[in-house]
């Protein structure tokens, strides 16, 4: 049974959204700040965490910057404000995902399967995807550079994979964002420029020069076929 840690200082969004998790079959833990937090993750290690953005003393976004340093746990952060500046920032961050309050637990279970689902399995058939000096190992869902292991999060190694599958093929925001989410899309195009500025960060040399992905002005992104 895979593990969700909810942390929220509301009591009746914890008690929401571990009886909607809980129902949907996954073994819930939650937890009112960062000490909460950092107390179940130590001892449970769950397999993916959601955050409120404004918590008491350390904020969700620290939390998320911190879990990041340490794991490639899938977050979800919460934003009671919709302020697109909250969710730049927790995708900036590290989180994988946003969801704004006020929020169907339906939604929000949904988002959890779909993120959970991603198992980053072989592209056409291949295991091992190799373009220059950027190498992706499908089994392994490790991505290299000169042999230099980058640590992804799971919707940033997903877009990668995506547009690995078919270097030097253009990609619209939209496709991209319905490759990640496979089914119904879910968030906006926004999030995807900033899942693109992220990897470029771990991936790239120089990455204001990018290489690996390409910038298809006033459309989308594509990869180098070399």
């Amino acid at each position: 049974m895979k593990r969700v840690l909810v942390v929220d200082d509301e009591e009746s969004i914890l008690k929401v959204v571990d009886y909607a998790l809980s129902e949907a079959g996954y073994d819930v833990y939650t937890a009112s700040d960062a000490d909460g937090a950092e107390s179940v993750w130590a001892q449970v290690k769950p397999d993916l965490v959601i955050l409120d953005v404004m918590l008491p003393g350390k904020s969700g976004l620290d939390i998320a910057r911190d879990l990041r340093a340490a794991s490639d746990v899938p977050i979800i952060m919460l934003s009671a404000r919709g302020d697109e500046v909250d969710r730049v920032l927790g995708l900036e961050f590290g989180a994988d995902d946003y969801v704004t309050k006020p929020f169907s637990p339906r939604e929000l279970v949904s988002r959890v399967k779909a993120i959970l689902r991603r198992t980053g399995g072989p592209v056409d058939g291949r295991a091992l995807i190799s373009i220059g000096d950027l190498q992706i190992d499908t089994l392994s869902r490790q991505v290299r550079v000169a042999d230099t292991l980058v640590h992804l999060t799971s919707s940033e190694y997903r877009i990668l994979l995506h547009l690995a599958g078919h270097p030097g093929r253009a990609f619209s925001r939209e496709a991209i964002l319905s490759a990640l989410w496979e089914e119904s899309p879910v968030g906006d195009e926004r999030a995807i420029d900033v899942h693109i500025h992220n990897i470029r960060e771990k991936l790239e040399p120089d990455p204001k020069s990018p290489t690996y992905i390409l910038t298809v002005r006033g459309f989308g992104y594509r990869l180098s076929e070399r």
